[in-house]
Parts: C-alpha cells; sequence; structure tokens
C-alpha cells in the first residue's frame, strides 16, 4: 500500500497576506512619504474640527447676554434711552447669529467660518467683522511675541549646550542655578521691574503704547525706530524667562549625550572640541528643542497677556481681554480658533518635517 498525502485546504490567508497590487492600497504601500502625509493631514483635519467645535459650544454656554451688553454701549454711546424693541434685539441676534437653538447656532457658524471665513461682526467694534479685529491685533502679536520666542529659542539652546558641554564648571554652575531660579518666574512679574527700572527710574525707555503717536505709521526709519524702542521692555521681559527655560532643557537633553562612544571616538580623531559639540553632540539635541519650540509657537500669546496689557501693546492679547469684558463671542471664538489651528498645523509641519531631519524617525507603513 502506497501512503497518500493528507488533503490540503485553501484557508485564503495567501491572499490576505498578500499585498494589494492595484487600488489605493497599492499606490499607498509604494509611496510610503505620500502615504504617511496623507493619513496625518486627515488626523489633522479631524483634530481641528474637533476643537473648533468643542471651542464654541465651551463659549455659547457661557453665562451673560452680548445683546443686552451691545445695547447698552449703543445707549451709552448714542444717548438713545427708549427701550429696544423686539425687532430691534431680533435683528441683532440674527446678525451675531444667536437665533435659533445651540445646534442651529454651530451649523451656520461653522458653514461661514469654512466657507466664507466669516466670524461675524464684533461687538467691541460693531459693526466691523471679527476677523478684521483679529488682522488688525495679529501683527503686533507676531512681531512683539513672534520674534521674542526665537530669540528666546536661539539663546537658550546655544547657552544650553554651553552649559551641558562644560558641566562642573564654575559658569556652567552658576548659569544652571540662575535658569532653576528664574525659569519659572511669570513674565509680567519680569516686565514689572523692568519698568520700575529703565522706565520710572532711570527712564530710558517707554513704559506703555507700541509706538510714539507723534510718529505716522509707515516703513520709516523714524518709525521702526519707535517700534523697536516701545517694544524693547516687553519684549526684554519674555525673552529672558524664555531663555533660562530653553538653557534648562537644552542641558538636561545635553549631559547624557557626553558619554556616548561616538563623542569619544570623534574626540579620539583629534577633533576640535568645539567641533564635536556643535557638529555630533548638539546635533542629537537640538531635535527634541525643534518639536517643542514648534509647539511653544502656537502659544506665542496665550500664557502673554499680562504683558500685552501691562503695556498697552495693541495685539491678540489685549483685544482678548476686551472681547471677554464685554461677552464678544465671536472676537472670543476667533482669537481662540487661530490659537487651535496654530498648534495643530505646527504639530502636523514637524510631524512631516521630523523624519527628513531625522533618519531615526520613520515613516508610518
Amino acid at each position: 500500500m502506497t501512503a497518500e498525502a493528507p488533503p490540503t485546504v485553501a484557508t485564503g490567508n495567501s491572499q490576505d497576506t498578500a499585498s494589494p497590487t492595484s487600488g489605493v492600497r497599492a499606490w499607498m504601500s509604494r509611496h510610503p512619504l505620500a502615504a504617511y502625509a496623507v493619513r496625518r493631514f486627515g488626523l489633522y483635519l479631524v483634530e481641528l474640527w474637533g476643537a473648533l467645535t468643542i471651542a464654541f459650544f465651551f463659549f455659547r454656554l457661557m453665562p451673560g447676554d452680548p445683546i443686552q451688553t451691545l445695547i447698552q454701549s449703543l445707549q451709552q454711546n448714542y444717548i438713545y434711552n427708549q427701550q429696544a424693541s423686539a425687532e430691534i434685539i431680533a435683528r441683532y441676534r440674527a446678525e451675531f447669529g444667536l437665533d435659533g437653538n445651540l445646534l442651529s447656532q454651530y451649523l451656520v457658524y461653522m458653514k461661514k467660518l469654512i466657507l466664507h471665513g466669516d466670524l461675524g461682526p464684533s461687538l467691541i467694534s460693531y459693526p466691523t467683522p471679527a476677523q478684521d479685529v483679529i488682522l488688525r491685533s495679529l501683527p503686533w502679536t507676531i512681531g512683539l511675541l513672534g520674534i521674542s520666542a526665537v530669540l528666546a529659542w536661539i539663546l537658550g539652546l546655544a547657552l544650553g549646550a554651553v552649559a551641558g558641554w562644560r558641566r562642573g564648571k564654575l559658569g556652567s554652575r552658576i548659569m544652571t542655578n540662575l535658569s532653576i531660579a528664574l525659569s519659572h518666574v511669570p513674565f509680567f512679574f519680569v516686565a514689572l521691574i523692568l519698568v520700575y527700572i529703565f522706565a520710572y527710574s532711570l527712564g530710558w525707555l517707554p513704559a506703555r503704547s507700541a509706538y510714539d503717536s507723534n510718529i505716522n505709521p509707515g516703513f520709516s526709519p523714524a518709525f521702526i525706530g519707535s517700534l523697536l524702542k516701545y517694544g524693547l521692555l516687553p519684549g526684554l521681559s519674555i525673552v529672558l524667562i524664555g531663555t533660562f527655560g530653553w538653557i534648562l532643557s537644552t542641558r538636561m537633553l545635553m549631559v547624557p549625550v557626553l558619554g556616548e562612544d561616538y563623542l569619544v571616538y570623534a574626540e579620539a580623531k583629534g577633533l576640535k572640541p568645539w567641533r564635536i559639540l556643535t557638529r555630533y553632540a548638539l546635533r542629537n539635541c537640538y531635535l527634541p528643542q525643534v518639536t517643542a519650540f514648534g509647539i511653544s509657537l502656537g502659544f506665542i500669546f496665550n500664557g502673554n497677556v499680562l504683558v500685552e496689557q501691562l503695556f498697552n501693546y495693541p495685539g491678540l492679547g489685549t483685544t482678548l481681554v476686551t472681547a471677554i469684558q464685554q461677552l464678544d463671542f465671536n472676537t472670543i471664538l476667533g482669537v481662540t480658533d487661530i490659537a487651535i489651528f496654530s498648534v495643530l498645523t505646527a504639530v502636523l509641519l514637524l510631524d512631516l518635517l521630523l523624519p527628513l531631519l531625522d533618519p531615526r524617525v520613520k515613516y508610518w507603513k
């Protein structure tokens, strides 16, 4: 008798494990970079929609009636003492997107925001659209806080790398202890000290406003010099505290790298210490700092509101405080939407750029 092989049963696993040869999945498997970008961008859109939705419902559920605030403002400014009629109130509610139930308000708001970029009228500058009020304040915030954040990051990265590289030295210990003591001091507290010293005691720098009111705004040397003079104190308060924070984080990343074998090998080859620091040690430290800096750019005006208030600086922080005081929901939502968009966009760009900066970061498969 001859033994026969047992019959085999086709389970279809070969078809499941085999990669597709055509269609979207096949194209994405052949282009991992594009597949990674598409997946990440889709996740970005979902996160953006969810964050904007939460912000809308959060502010619309706040107590208070912005229409009554507007009516009171009109009465004060235009000596309008008559009781506003129901028709006028209804027209204002429709104009500000406050008529109907909460769901209908949300749908109308998202439709205007997505299709037209319209936030509705601003209560603090009625009938000017809220997006125009925000766009007038946005360059001041970017010019002051954005540049200050970049300077603080560059200085903190450089000084932190030196402090970690020369750990144990007197200068490194002094810098580290100062950073620990001052990195968590609020911006506005440092701003108050700077104002007292340089504005009131010495009289070298102005204490309030963004430029000299006697100079016409424009691209003239006088106006640019006035901008730098008036922005020095608020910018310096942000740069000082921000720099100390970046020094600590960079030093923390630098110290564990110093014992790596590739640094010992580079030193044995006779490379100069400065070259080893900048080309080898610092290269493995700045990648996490790039990620942290990109995220922090989305918060350039969060936490610095009091600095703008203290110096009467016409930025987004001042606009936000004024809008909250008058229950201007459209302007509040607009500023919040910009913050949400900035943070999520910064994270998206970092996720797309980090695999190009560091080959150890792999794309999704």
